[in-house]
């Protein structure tokens, strides 16, 4: 029997494994999905659920059953590539003869001094959880410092203003203006959303340390009950402590089929992956279906192909509170209650078809 193990439940293990099973999966070819939790995560409302606006249930799906597939729970340590192993801590290490790394990403704190020990995330579910709790439990007229304007920050910043309209929410942004990736129409509506619904905008913003309760904007102190970031993220610690070439950001470079330079036989997925596009669900999804096709041509003794399609996203869609939201559809913005619409209906889709 040949063992496949992919390394994460995510958006992206979850599309192997919808590839692969029920029907699709050799007789003689095995599953055994790592992961740290016993269910796939919606990564994407993790700012809902620290906001308090969602249940911790909603964002959970059950990863899929088969005779073949085994669920391992367990945390990643190291990958033993001479041996063919998957450490774990605390557990006997996992064989593999195709391995699948997708094991998403962590918080980059860019050196600022305090950022790790002093802010919290939502990077995780557990750290989601632990966000939640704290802001939740804030006394009324709390200030929370949100550092990073990016898709995260903001949705982050909005949701938490329509849950908390008592607590005071600064959003720390280093640009001219929020979003500055999307064009001026979209990242202006957005700026108008937040300054009627009483969220501060700090722009051209530096953050150059953070204390407890405390973080300094170009070195000048400002008093926070809580500090959230989400100004930059990095790849998984087990990726970033491999050999290998890595982009600036630690992603694993790769073959145009998906795995490592020096081991046909180690494929990197998603967040942990060095692609012409930003890290998303969707980049993950499509960088899967052509994994999957890699692993079927191998096991059936084709030829592999030398090289695939350019992987087509579908857009960006934001949410700003549960009615309003904004999107970049095929280089269109839209903005307002359509965006939001298109976004929710995103999301009942894909529990739907993975539920």
């Amino acid at each position: 029997m040949k063992k496949l193990v992919i390394l994460g439940g995510g958006y992206g293990g979850m599309k192997i494994l919808s590839e692969l099973l029920p029907n699709n999966l050799p007789e003689d070819v095995t599953i055994t999905l790592v992961d740290r939790v016993p269910y796939h995560c919606l990564k994407t409302e993790y700012y809902a659920l620290a906001a308090g606006t969602i249940s911790d249930k909603e964002i959970r799906v059950s990863f899929p059953e088969h005779a073949r597939l085994e669920v391992v729970f367990g945390e990643v340590i190291g990958i033993d590539r001479e041996e063919k192993n998957v450490l774990l801590k605390d557990a006997q290490p996992i064989s593999y003869d195709d391995l699948v790394i997708g094991l998403g990403c962590e918080d980059k704190y860019h050196g600022v001094p305090g950022a790790d020990q002093y802010t919290y995330s939502i990077q995780s579910i557990g750290k989601s959880r632990e966000t939640y709790s704290v802001l939740n439990n804030l006394p009324p007229g709390s200030v929370v410092g949100i550092v990073g304007a990016g898709l995260s920050g903001v949705e982050l910043a909005s949701e938490l203003s329509e849950s908390r309209d008592d607590l005071q929410i600064k959003l720390f942004d280093r640009g001219k203006h929020i979003l500055s990736a999307f064009p001026d129409r979209l990242s202006k509506y957005v700026e108008n959303w937040f300054v009627k619904h009483n969220v501060e905008i700090i722009n051209n913003s530096n953050i150059t340390k953070v204390e407890e309760n405390t973080l300094y904007n170009h070195d000048k102190s400002i008093t926070c009950d809580v500090i959230v970031w989400t100004a930059g993220i990095q790849a998984n610690k087990v990726i970033r402590e491999m050999e290998g070439e890595k982009d600036s950001s630690g992603r694993m470079v790769l073959t145009p089929q998906h795995f490592l330079p020096n081991d046909e036989h180690v494929f990197v997925l998603g967040d942990c992956a060095s692609l012409p596009h930003a890290p998303s669900a969707q980049l993950a999804e499509g960088q899967a279906e052509q994994i999957v096709e890699v692993l079927k041509k191998r096991w059936n003794g084709e030829e592999l192909p030398d090289s695939f399609p350019p992987i087509k996203l579908k857009g960006v869609l934001g949410s700003l509170g549960k009615k309003h939201g904004f999107a970049m559809l095929a280089d269109r913005p839209l903005t307002g209650r359509v965006a939001r619409l298109l976004k929710s209906g995103v999301l009942w889709m894909y529990k739907f078809h993975n539920g």
